[in-house]
């Protein structure tokens, strides 16, 4: 009898064993300081039970400890819990080559910037391009754009290609322009412009669409250099907190490849990829139709309507205040944005528009208002990139259509010390205007542009409530009438993230039959001084109920 018992005892271990292994066991993670939002509404809660990678509830950790006759409990030790942040624009095949290249952020002048790519050549011997990205002729004393000659003193024999912070201009040196064919004679080819000295020579800084002319001649990516670099990226969001990111505008190898990371389980967070209309086989992936699998969703294609302000791309009704010639590029025609909407639309997918300038704004609600006849905005949940300088009066035209907008905090402090100069006084009323669009009820989805930004999300968060630098500065906030509070800063990163991206009912915040997403942080954004959020330090980083971080 006692051996049979035994036996059985055997048995009943052995088999919850084995189906622990299978199945994972409840976990309640008590004693946290927890934020989430209910109906729109923050809610606090100091316990959260999950199972599965779902959420069985959040509470109290007496109600929690009751759901359950058995689980895992772990005690977070007062630390305060946040849903897992959603960068809702951001580019990770270019964030990893970032990491890959030669970084530019930062520095101060041309001749340094000419100093680290020189650096760079010597310890990488092998690379047959010299390529790298980051920097600003905005922190420069002069201010002015770099030349070929710099670079040229000090590679000559190999190309050199440095894309601005922006990614909406680039910095060759001779050796590339050769290559691209570029001299006196070379046209501004549609949508760009080859920046030249006063005898009509290119310096070496191309425009938008004239970057491409450099570009061409760049070998192309192979695919294990695509996976080392989407690795990188991966990994590094993770890090920071960052548990699903909007990826904006992959090409067809890159949609290939990101179907095959996911059908093996190599995609860490939840990626929502926008396919790029620019891509000769959009149509090819429209076909293929939607895709929504657990760690990826593809419904969605990203377009470009102007440039960037840094650059002096973005399109403006009236000509730029330091440069009275210029009004910007449209780097897509009215006509063919239309002919664009009708195709995507067809197709049920959402359409994600980049659109930085006051003229590039108002065409994109323009043509997005003529959709009437095909799938409403409202169901389709178009969205505008950026957003960042619109005619005061035209923001309430984003809630009539339902157009959402996609803005990044982090660009308001970045520009702030070139957009006055850019766009005058009186144009900045309707730029990087977060509160008053939220004012007239435009939803806003926040992220980093990434790596035009730094992707660290706390760094949006500081920037969005308090208008303010990573140094804290102005002192008062820049124009900051338009500072959002941390409730509707977090709510940009999360659920209304969530929503722009067809997500909401699975991630974006903590409540019952959601995936169990969320990171532990070493501070409490809501009861710190809000110029101390950008130096929140993210402890934990759990996706679909598993630490990844």
């Amino acid at each position: 009898m006692k051996k049979l018992f035994a036996l059985s005892l055997f048995i009943a271990c052995a088999s919850l064993f084995w189906s622990a292994q299978t199945k994972a066991l409840p976990t309640l993670l008590h004693n946290i300081n927890g934020y989430t939002f209910q109906d729109g509404e923050l809610k606090q809660f100091n316990s959260i039970l999950f199972e599965d990678g779902v959420i069985v509830a959040v509470g109290s950790h007496q109600e929690l400890a009751k759901k359950n006759g058995f689980s895992i409990s772990m005690d977070g030790k007062g630390k305060t819990l946040l849903p897992g942040l959603i960068d809702a624009h951001g580019h990770l095949l270019g964030l990893g080559l970032d990491l890959m290249r030669v970084n530019l952020r930062g520095i101060s002048s041309e001749q340094e910037t000419v100093d680290k790519v020189a650096h760079y050549a010597e310890n990488n011997p092998d690379s047959r391009w010299v390529l790298g990205r980051g920097w600003n002729q905005v922190l420069w004393l002069n201010k002015e754009f770099p030349s070929k000659s710099s670079l040229d003193k000090v590679i000559a024999e190999k190309p050199v290609w440095l894309r601005r912070i922006d990614g909406h201009a680039g910095w060759a040196n001779s050796k590339a322009l050769k290559l691209a064919g570029i001299d006196k004679d070379t046209p501004d080819p549609e949508g760009g412009k080859i920046i030249r000295d006063e005898s009509g020579n290119a310096t070496g800084v191309l425009v938008d669409a004239a970057m491409s002319l450099v570009e061409n001649k760049i070998p192309p990516l192979n695919k294990d250099e695509r996976v080392a670099a989407l690795k990188l990226a991966f990994n590094h969001l993770i890090k920071l907190g960052i548990t699903s990111v909007h990826d904006a505008g992959i090409d067809f190898e890159t949609y290939k490849l990101m179907l095959e990371l996911s059908q093996n389980n190599r995609i860490p967070l939840r990626v929502y990829s926008m396919i790029s209309g620019a891509d000769p086989r959009l149509e090819t992936m429209l076909k293929l139709g939607k895709v929504n699998r657990p760690f990826l969703k593809i419904q969605s294609v990203k377009l470009y309507s102007d440039g960037a302000l840094g650059s002096r791309g973005a399109a403006l009704l009236e000509p730029y205040s330091d440069e009275p010639d210029n009004k910007g590029l449209l780097l897509t025609t009215p006509q063919k944005l239309a002919d664009y909407l009708s195709l995507i639309t067809r197709y049920g997918f959402q359409t994600n528009i980049h659109a930085i300038g006051d003229a590039a704004n108002r065409l994109v609600l323009e043509q997005l208002s003529k959709l009437k006849d095909e799938q409403s905005a409202q169901l389709l949940r178009h969205r505008i990139e950026h957003a960042q300088v619109v005619v005061p009066q035209e923001i309430p035209i984003f809630a009539e259509l339902g157009v959402i907008a996609s803005m990044q905090p982090t660009h308001a402090t970045s520009d702030m010390n070139m957009a006055g100069d850019r766009l005058g006084q009186e144009r900045l009323e309707g730029a990087y205007a977060w509160r008053t669009f939220l004012e007239h009820g435009v939803t806003i989805a926040s992220g980093s542009d990434f790596p035009v930004e730094k992707a660290n999300p706390f760094l949006g968060l500081h920037a969005a409530v308090t208008r303010q630098d990573s140094d804290n500065q102005p002192q008062s906030g820049w124009i900051p009438e338009q500072r959002l509070t941390v409730g509707e800063a977090l709510k940009s990163f999360t659920i209304d993230a969530a929503y722009a991206g067809f997500w909401e009912e699975q991630i974006g915040s903590l409540e019952a039959g959601k995936r169990a997403d969320f990171i532990l942080i070493n501070q409490d954004i809501f009861s710190i001084s809000p110029k101390q959020i950008k130096n929140v330090q993210v402890l934990e980083t759990w996706i679909d109920g598993k630490r990844v971080n």
